[in-house]
């Protein structure tokens, strides 16, 4: 006899670095360049936000489901300072379990179930996941050769069923940085039109070779109709601790009150006490690091760049992730597998992120304090399956 199973999760792609993850297990010694985290862990001031934590037991209760008072002022601050964007209403500003749970939570309080959100490609996975998970349509938008959608093909895309288009900037997987004049054209429509625009800023400090990040959210008028999303998970390297935070339209804050208050009342308490310290230490904390990543990315870049035209590498400047093409007719996710059983080098499919038009691979170099023995795997990895294809590589 077999159970019952949702409809609505079997739709659901499964869960890419879980996959990836359990063949770098079943070869040990494998390096991965797949998840995207840092190499360095939290600031040493969080010591005092643990210590703060501490000094109260009714700590321990449940807290605000908006966020403890200190956090929401340190964010109020960081947003003025870094983005540009100057809150308020105190009913703006949500913290979350991380910036996955922000997505999830601005989706369900806008779309019903066959309504539709516009995901330019390449995606992030966990948006597009979300989005079918409560039954919404992702409607896709297929991007330029330089991985980013145009005005045009968004604008296309809006149908009476849309509810918002989302952009991420730093891209997450190609890396590219939206043109601020983009991101004002399709935040202009989005007000146009009537919907939402959620902008993904996960990576906003992982900037280089002199690249500007502009946060949409900071467009005067804008914040009626806007979204924005961060996280500490990154800049800090706080993944664990799970925290982030939402920018929204104050109109919605009771909506997502309910949605946070069912889902998880709120965001890990000792992570709160623990984010006002590393938000007062700022962005500094990430930029420090910025110089040594640099040269790990101009090293995978260069060596990346010898295998001719086999493979072509989408330009960007930002984040962590290389996103590269292969002159290939196999499936991504097949040589990522072949890559970690042969070669033991691990990286993500562009399938994952919508990237079905080509064989696609995403690097991710973020937790590299050293690219050699992961470049010479990657470099002897690819050159074979250049020379004699995949198939003859078993």
């Amino acid at each position: 006899m077999t159970y019952p199973i949702a409809n609505r999760i079997k739709t659901v792609q499964t869960p890419v670095i879980p996959t990836v993850g359990e063949w770098v297990a079943e070869h040990p010694g494998t390096i991965s360049l797949g998840q995207g985290v840092v190499h360095y862990g939290p600031p040493s001031e969080i010591e005092d936000g643990l210590s703060d934590f501490k000094s109260d037991p009714l700590h321990h209760r449940y807290k605000l489901v908006q966020g403890i008072p200190e956090l929401l002022q340190a964010i109020e601050g960081k947003l003025r300072r870094d983005n540009g964007m100057a809150i308020e209403s105190k009913d703006r500003v949500m913290v979350t379990a991380g910036s996955n749970m922000a997505f999830m939570n601005a989706i369900m309080a806008i779309a019903d179930p066959n309504d539709e959100i516009i995901l330019p490609k390449p995606y992030y996975f966990n948006h597009e996941m979300a989005v079918t998970m409560l039954g919404v349509v992702p409607r896709t938008v297929e991007p330029e050769a330089n991985m980013l959608p145009t005005l045009d093909s968004i604008e296309k895309a809006i149908t009476k069923k849309t509810r918002a288009v989302v952009t991420i900037s730093p891209n997450n997987p190609s890396g590219m940085v939206f043109p601020a004049t983009l991101l004002q054209s399709i935040n202009q429509l989005c007000r146009e039109r009537k919907i939402y625009h959620i902008s993904d800023e996960a990576y906003e400090y992982f900037l280089f070779d002199n690249e500007k990040h502009f946060s949409p959210g900071n467009i005067s008028g804008s914040e009626d109709y806007t979204f924005s999303l961060f996280s500490l998970s990154k800049a800090y390297g706080f993944a664990s601790w799970r925290i982030g935070y939402m920018v929204m339209p104050e109109a919605l804050m009771p909506s997502i009150k309910k949605i946070q208050d069912t889902n998880l009342i709120c965001a890990p308490a000792i992570s709160q006490f623990a984010a006002v310290k590393a938000l007062h230490r700022g962005k500094s904390y990430c930029t420090q690091h910025l110089s040594s990543m640099g040269a790990i990315r101009e090293q995978l870049l260069d060596g990346l760049s010898r295998l001719g035209p086999f493979v072509r590498i989408i330009p960007s400047k930002g984040a962590f992730y290389i996103l590269i093409e292969l002159d290939l007719h196999e499936a991504s996710i097949d040589v990522v597998e072949l890559l970690i059983r042969e070669f033991k080098i691990a990286v993500i499919p562009g399938s994952a992120f919508g990237l079905d038009k080509g064989c696609y691979l995403r690097i991710a170099f973020g937790a590299l304090k050293n690219a050699d023995d992961a470049l010479e795997r990657l470099i002897k990895g690819l050159k074979s399956i250049r020379d004699h294809g995949i198939k003859r590589i078993a």
